[in-house]
């Protein structure tokens, strides 16, 4: 009865379109062979990972120099903006002179200013008229005709802009310190695969224990409680949902916000021309601040009247406060600029360290997909059979493929073709099926 088994079992195997080529006491040398080949691999992998790690703590270390040039732009703006502040009140106090005459343009330049700063706003803005109207009333007769000679909407606009660089900040220090774990947290699971496969820390890759050392403590601008949650840092582990997806959003924004403050620039004590290109932001600022009813200023006659008194003629010392309040401005916004400077070039250039993080990341990182492998006894690459495949029909002289089914790390069974020219005991048959394998892992990684 078992005769009569084998040759059915040899047309199953015809029909299948294979017969074995290599007897089981053989696989196991072939499987060391392949494994061989991807130990290789894992070892440049994990040197690629060294590489990011060496990378962002480069990017680290300019990170933190580039706050210290920030925190020191910050505080320069903030005394010029002090200084400015007391000129303006040491200006308020000494209203009494030329006081009759600015005090009768006054009068008339408020309800002109009020009519040309409300006929804007219920024309251009959608919402909130008559609150508006009810705070700006408010305003200017609170207000004083050195309102229109100080400017002091430019010191509101100052502090706007400096709330505004402050929540800049804040979320360039969460994407930097989530960009910081995410790799390293990619370091930590390469090293684990490494420590597994060479427990001693074998030579080429003794000076490897160096960078296993616990990173160095970072200084946080940003509070605690406004950190990324780190369960988004498996996020890093997917290719596709690269580093460089952090700040280029953020970058975009900065560049938008940028563009309307260009459109909006800061004049001097003479009359502003203004840009109503963004009407949303024109809208926002009477919105918050009435005092942005002052750059209208130019559009009413008696406003315009009040800056051409010359109180320098009776009172020296108002006109050398005016000056100091203008320097102090002009100071203010040079710092201000400054610092945006600043917040641009940190944004570029973590979009060119993203960028080369993520491609990195894309040929190395899968190797961090290991942490948790178990390596068995026998290597990484497991073959099973070696099957011949059937003969060409089209070229019956050629010789048959061959069919390989491998596992590689915890993989499901893998087939693979190796050409029909190259045989078995040839040491270029592994080195291509393990070479398959693995380009077919990486793949699945990324998918």
């Amino acid at each position: 009865m078992a005769w009569g088994l084998l040759p059915l079992l040899g047309l199953l195997l015809a029909c299948g379109g294979g017969r074995a080529l290599v007897p089981p006491s053989e696989l196991k040398q072939l499987s060391a062979a392949g494994s061989k080949y991807i130990d290789t691999e894992v070892e440049n992998a994990i040197n690629g990972v060294k590489q990011m790690k060496t990378l962002m703590d480069r990017s680290s270390k300019e990170h933190q120099a580039i706050l210290h040039t920030l925190e020191e732009t910050k505080r320069r703006k903030e005394e010029a903006v002090q200084l400015a502040r007391e000129k303006e009140q040491e200006l308020a106090a000494r209203q009494e002179v030329c006081n009759e005459t600015m005090l009768a343009l006054w009068e008339e330049c408020k309800p002109c200013l009020k009519q040309t700063c409300m006929r804007f706003y219920s024309r251009t803005c959608r919402s909130g008229s008559g609150l508006v109207g009810r705070q700006l009333e408010e305003f200017l007769n609170h207000s004083s005709p050195f309102s229109i000679w100080v400017n002091g909407e430019r010191i509101d606009s100052l502090l706007e802009r400096d709330q505004r660089q402050e929540k800049q900040l804040e979320d360039l220090e969460e994407r930097f310190g989530l960009l910081e774990d995410g790799v390293d947290d990619i370091f930590q699971d390469s090293t684990q695969v490494y420590g597994r496969m060479y427990p001693f820390f074998r030579a080429p890759f003794g000076a490897f224990r160096e960078a296993f050392r616990p990173p160095v403590q970072r200084v946080r601008l940003s509070p605690p409680g406004a950190r990324f949650s780190r369960e988004l840092h498996p996020f890093f582990h997917h290719p596709h949902h690269g580093f460089h997806q952090l700040f280029q959003p953020l970058f975009e924004m900065t560049q938008r916000l940028l563009e309307e403050a260009q459109e909006h620039p800061w004049g001097g004590f003479a009359s502003e021309s203004r840009n109503f290109s963004d009407d949303r932001m024109v809208c926002r600022e009477i919105r918050r601040n009435s005092a942005g009813c002052l750059r209208m200023r130019d559009e009413c006659e008696k406003c315009r009247e009040i800056l051409s008194v010359d109180c320098g003629q009776t009172d020296a010392a108002q006109q050398q406060l005016r000056e100091q309040l203008e320097d102090a401005l002009r100071l203010a916004d040079r710092f201000t600029r400054r610092y945006d400077d600043l917040l641009g070039a940190f944004q570029a250039e973590m979009l060119n360290t993203t960028s080369l993080l993520d491609q990195l990341n894309r040929q190395f990182g899968w190797v961090s997909r290991l942490a948790n492998l178990t390596q068995g006894t026998d290597g990484f690459l497991q073959v099973t059979t070696v099957l011949s495949k059937a003969p060409n029909l089209e070229d019956p002289s050629a010789p048959a493929d061959t069919q390989v089914t491998v596992q590689l790390f915890d993989s499901e069974p893998l087939s693979l073709t190796v050409p029909g020219d190259i045989p078995w005991d040839d040491p270029r048959f592994m080195e291509l099926v393990a070479e398959q394998a693995l380009r077919h892992y990486k793949q699945n990684t990324i998918e």
